[in-house]
């Protein structure tokens, strides 16, 4: 077992969180996640309404015992999301562990600490992880530019960001993006972090709940089969690249190009359709890199104990054996 400032701090066994991601991150796999010793979050914002997420909460927990947490991701939306009743629900199930994404959570941060919910916040920069630092949070997940979903607009990777962001905090720092296996749990830790942060590895177990089809495309696809949307906009997005996503590239380099031309081809309704549908072509979803280091489907237990076991290996005996000059 790895011990680190993250595992203490949160009560887990692994130093391995599962991210929140949305559409996927739902009790069956959170509670797996759970099982196996990881850190799982259940994705707020997933479901349609706060009374939803409750029951979804309840749902979990009827499958572990262990510690979950929930995500809630701040950003702008079309129709105003009821940040306070969702903020209210978690609080009032009795939830311990908050993941905070996109804006700044300050404005929340009195309620999370009068409940005693410790609070990770994800970030894409190291000034972000700073301010984050300040006020309160009791982690920082660090994105690196590798990552799925939205990297941000600076485009620095792991290799860089990590290390930058262990220099400059002192509280727990968590490695996302471009994480899949037992290399990467170690080069993060080498690299000054105190866990990993995996989505789309996650993404292709058997408990996740994606179509098969979907699950199968992560495994047959490589690292170059990603694209980066909506740039043009200052929302960067990395999503699996396919005959969508080269629609919306085209819009976005036309002269006077207005996000408007590209909203029906981005919404989250097609989105989250491919994962039920299993065509992976028929819309526009999250996926890192990482993808190109996925080569199976394993049970949550299965990844988790694999990941573990061959840290464990690799610190003891590839590293130690190493000799200097």
């Amino acid at each position: 077992m790895l011990s680190t400032l993250f595992t203490r701090t949160f009560g887990v066994r692994h130093p391995i969180i599962q991210g929140g991601m949305q559409w996927i991150a739902r009790a069956e796999l959170v509670a797996a996640v759970a099982n196996s010793g990881a850190l799982g979050f259940l994705s707020a914002l997933t479901q349609p309404t706060p009374d939803d997420l409750h029951a979804e909460i309840l749902r979990c927990r009827k499958m572990t015992i262990q510690p979950f947490g929930v995500n809630l991701t701040f950003l702008p939306a079309i129709r105003p999301i009821p940040y306070d009743e969702y903020i209210d629900v978690i609080i009032r199930s009795g939830i311990k562990i908050v993941e905070t994404a996109g804006n700044n959570p300050q404005a929340y941060m009195d309620d999370f600490k009068a409940a005693g919910i410790k609070v990770i916040h994800k970030c894409t920069s190291v000034r972000h992880a700073i301010k984050a630092e300040q006020i309160g949070v009791d982690a920082v997940s660090i994105d690196g530019f590798e990552c799925a979903g939205h990297p941000g607009e600076d485009d620095i990777p792991g290799l860089v960001l990590i290390p930058r962001a262990a220099d400059s905090i002192k509280i727990p720092l968590i490695a996302s993006g471009g994480f899949a296996d037992a290399r990467g749990l170690v080069a993060a830790l080498a690299l000054g972090a105190d866990g990993i942060n995996m989505g789309t590895r996650f993404m292709a177990t058997q408990e996740a709940p994606a179509h098969a089809d979907i699950k199968q495309r992560l495994v047959e696809a490589d690292e170059r089969q990603t694209q980066l949307v909506l740039r043009s906009f200052n929302n960067t997005w990395r999503v699996h690249r396919n005959e969508l996503t080269e629609q919306v590239i085209d819009i976005e380099n036309q002269a006077n190009a207005q996000f408007s031309d590209v909203a029906p081809l981005v919404a989250g309704s097609r989105g989250r359709a491919v994962y039920s549908s299993g065509d992976w072509n028929d819309g526009v979803w999250s996926v890192g890199m990482v993808q190109g280091l996925v080569y199976d489907i394993p049970t949550v237990e299965q990844l988790v104990t694999r990941i573990v076991d061959e840290a464990s290996g690799l610190i003891s005996h590839r590293l130690t054996h190493l000799q200097t000059a």
